[in-house]
């Protein structure tokens, strides 16, 4: 069984209001052995949308120490973050994971135009392709900027806000864009995320879908880490025995966790 959640939210980030301790004592009580907070540092967060999306590192790494004696007998907390990045503030983030001891560094792309997905304002004059395209660019400028990271998260995130949950899509239309984004990542040693949370937004699927997940093994793509983006415990690890069981289907027989930003390759 999968014993670890690499991307877990507190109440550090912006949209959860789970303490960190509630999402530690049910990954304890699922049996898992790693838990890696990932809390939301999104910089310049469009402000039309009255959410900040930061958190005092200083603050936050008190109280992951906090939990790491406390529950050393119990479980290994880690430290990661979740950022959402657009390439002008590459080297923003670049100060902030240096100065911190980061165990993993999540990076994602949340906002497009100044605008985030999430909301109709972004699909107003847009076709689904024609936001999905955008998105693509969007990742591919971003992965060019920034290196200081390790794996890219949800990489096809967007689709589960396309209007009228339209959430399907066909690899092929994006072939270009998305095999771009593949092979720049597998360029610069990164790896891709299996975020679950897909199946808890009826996607049927994983973030990223299926055939991305076989694209990037075809490329040569080794570096997988495994997530379920949980906002509250009873999303901690949500779906994993599916997603294990996807992943085995596929070939894949072992996943990726991180400690002090290296690789450590764990059995499925």
């Amino acid at each position: 069984m999968i014993q670890s959640d690499y991307h877990v939210h507190s109440n550090f980030s912006s949209d959860s209001k789970a303490t960190m301790e509630s999402m530690v004592e049910q990954a304890i009580s699922l049996g898992f052995t790693r838990i890696c907070f990932t809390d939301h540092m999104d910089y310049d967060f469009p402000g039309q949308y009255d959410l900040a999306f930061v958190f005092d590192p200083e603050e936050y790494f008190k109280k992951l120490k906090e939990l790491k004696e406390r529950y050393k007998d119990k479980i290994t907390v880690l430290f990661g973050i979740e950022c959402g990045l657009r390439p002008y503030l590459s080297e923003r983030y670049s100060m902030l994971i240096n100065s911190y001891p980061f165990d993993f560094v999540i990076c994602s792309t949340h906002i497009v135009d100044d605008l985030d997905p999430y909301y109709k304002e972004f699909w107003e004059d847009r076709t689904k392709k024609d936001g999905l395209n955008r998105y693509f660019d969007a990742m591919i400028d971003t992965i060019r900027a920034f290196d200081d990271f390790d794996v890219y998260g949800h990489l096809d995130y967007i689709v589960r806000y396309v209007p009228n949950k339209d959430t399907t899509y066909d690899y092929e239309d994006y072939k270009d864009k998305i095999d771009t984004i593949l092979t720049l990542l597998i360029e610069k040693d990164k790896g891709i995320e299996v975020n679950t949370a897909g199946y808890k937004y009826g996607l049927n699927a994983p973030n990223p879908s299926v055939p991305v997940i076989k694209r990037y093994l075809e490329l040569g793509g080794k570096i997988i880490s495994i997530g379920s983006d949980g906002h509250m415990p009873e999303h901690f690890a949500y779906d994993f025995e599916k997603v294990r069981e996807l992943l085995l289907s596929l070939g894949i027989t072992q996943y990726t966790v991180f400690e002090k930003r290296k690789p450590i390759l764990v059995d499925l």
